[in-house]
């Protein structure tokens, strides 16, 4: 979604990091708490931050918790995506009208794409066919075709008018259906991918952010970040139909799944919380600390290590999932955004 800081819906002064249950624990030494995939005989691969103020990405060692250098991108670098084949990994440049590629195991550049309008938010379909971003600024989305042997490997298909502001998007496991929020009409779209048409809209509650379909392509959960509850919407029939609302906190915004198939985690902007809901019951599960403007997350594969970018803090937060505390905190750049690792857990 638009910067919120910048459009100044929210103040830098006024998310602190959070005091009592939720303060910084002590921290562990360096490297005791890393990717499970380490132990059989692989050096961890490098995390990867956005800053979206500063046109970086900071490359993580997960082993040492320190920043090793940055990589210049275009401006205003909001999300990033890998690739299914998990070769790339890209980042949507929305102000710079580009995509920069990123090799996930070692942190080089593999190449620039230019010409990509406002790529605010990005899905590639799970068969690799469609590729779809979100255009935040200018209120529409794209479809594009993967053409990977080309030297313009996106070819647009449909431009599809999105008002107003489209800002999140999930495909399902089928490939045949993009789900868009569009924050700032309060509404919903469903987009079929082999006619490129618009399925239904349907109304949200304010300012739904993020999406996260579930495994079974049934239940669409939205992250109303103008509120502090997550909608449910049943979206296997002809209409969708909403059936919960389910009350996490201030600033619903991002979600990530935990990896045990079960439970996926929502970031809560301005409650400054994140909250792990139970996808059998829709019903909060348990409640972590979230400190300096929670926003995106990954979950480390060893299960037990939430990695959240702390928007208005400039920080990446460590977070043992098990004890609930904030284990360690990592300077990163300014207004970081999305963070990633090949190290992650399932996606369900």
């Amino acid at each position: 979604m638009t910067d919120l800081l910048r459009r100044g819906l929210l103040s830098a002064g006024g998310l602190a990091l959070a005091s009592g249950p939720w303060a910084l624990q002590a921290q562990p030494a360096a490297g005791s708490v890393t990717p499970a995939n380490a132990a059989a005989g692989r050096p961890p691969r490098p995390i990867f931050v956005l800053n979206s103020q500063d046109a970086s990405v900071s490359v993580i060692d997960p082993a040492s918790w320190a920043e090793q250098r940055r990589i210049e991108v275009g401006k205003e670098p909001h999300h990033l995506y890998l690739t299914p084949d998990e070769k790339s990994l890209i980042v949507a440049n929305a102000a710079g009208n580009s995509l920069t590629f990123i090799d996930p195991a070692t942190g080089a550049v593999q190449r620039t794409v230019r010409d990509i309008v406002d790529p605010y938010h990005l899905r590639f379909s799970p068969d690799m066919k469609w590729f779809v971003t979100a255009a935040n600024r200018l209120n529409h989305v794209d479809l594009y075709r993967w053409q990977p042997a080309e030297a313009q490997p996106f070819k647009l298909v449909k431009r599809i008018e999105a008002p107003k502001t489209p800002s999140h998007l999930f495909i399902d496991s089928r490939s045949t259906v993009v789900y868009a929020s569009l924050q700032d009409s309060d509404e919903l779209i469903a987009i079929d991918l082999a006619t490129q048409a618009v399925r239904w809209k349907v109304k949200t509650g304010k300012m739904p952010a993020d999406l996260f379909l579930t495994k079974d392509d049934r239940h669409l959960l939205v992250g109303l970040t103008g509120d502090r509850v997550v909608e449910v919407f049943d979206v296997s029939g002809p209409a969708p139909r909403q059936v919960k609302r389910i009350a996490t906190g201030e600033g619903a915004h991002a979600f990530r799944a935990r990896g045990d198939g079960r439970h996926v985690f929502v970031s809560n902007r301005v409650a400054n919380t994140i909250s792990m809901i139970d996808l059998q019951t829709f019903e909060v599960a348990a409640q972590l600390p979230g400190p300096g403007g929670p926003d995106c997350m990954e979950v480390m594969a060893d299960g037990r290590t939430l990695l959240l970018s702390s928007r208005w803090a400039r920080k990446l937060s460590v977070i043992d999932i098990d004890k609930r505390q904030v284990v360690r905190q990592v300077a990163v750049g300014r207004s970081p955004h999305g963070v990633w690792t090949l190290d992650h857990a399932a996606r369900q």
